[in-house]
């Protein structure tokens, strides 16, 4: 063993192993720690990642309702304009009605005026088909003292008449 001692190569492995042991005394605690710092900071990327993860679900969970409420907004949306497309329509169905009727009635008076124009009309030529005759027979039947009784009589009569 003794020959151990002088031999350069065992020095140099005492050497390297005192070296290790120092190095090892010394970098463990940093390399320890330099594990540690990378473990937290795993730990720390792995409960955000979970962070981000619960906020993101809420997110869809969220949008997803959003988008439920839209839906059914747009069904009540579409359910009052049929609701008030139906009811324009029956207002415009009775306000046709209306308009017909009237059309109708004023047809109607215009139909009840033309006849009785027509009347007064056909009386008026009558009356005057009358007067006519009456004129021609009179002018026949009567000489001019009788014509001239008859004028004086229908003058003497017409302030009676008149009021």
């Amino acid at each position: 063993m003794l020959e151990l001692l002088h031999d350069p190569e065992f020095w140099v492995l005492v050497s390297f192993v005192i070296v290790l042991i120092g190095l090892l005394r010394k970098a463990g605690p940093l390399i320890t720690k330099a594990l540690d710092d990378r473990a937290a900071k795993i730990k720390a990327e792995l409960e955000e990642a979970q962070k981000l993860r619960d906020e993101a679900q809420r997110m869809l969970a969220e949008y997803q309702r959003k988008q439920r409420d839209a839906l059914k907004e747009a069904e009540e949306i579409v359910a009052r304009a049929q609701a008030e497309a139906e009811r324009a329509a029956e207002q415009a169905a009775r306000d046709l009605d209306a308009a017909l009727e009237r059309r109708k009635r004023l047809a109607l008076e215009k139909i009840a005026l033309a006849e009785s124009k027509a009347t007064a009309d056909v009386r008026n030529t009558a009356v005057d088909v009358a007067i006519a005759a009456v004129r021609e027979i009179l002018g026949k039947a009567l000489d001019a003292p009788r014509k001239g009784k008859l004028i004086d009589d229908a003058i003497a009569e017409l302030p009676q008449r008149l009021h």
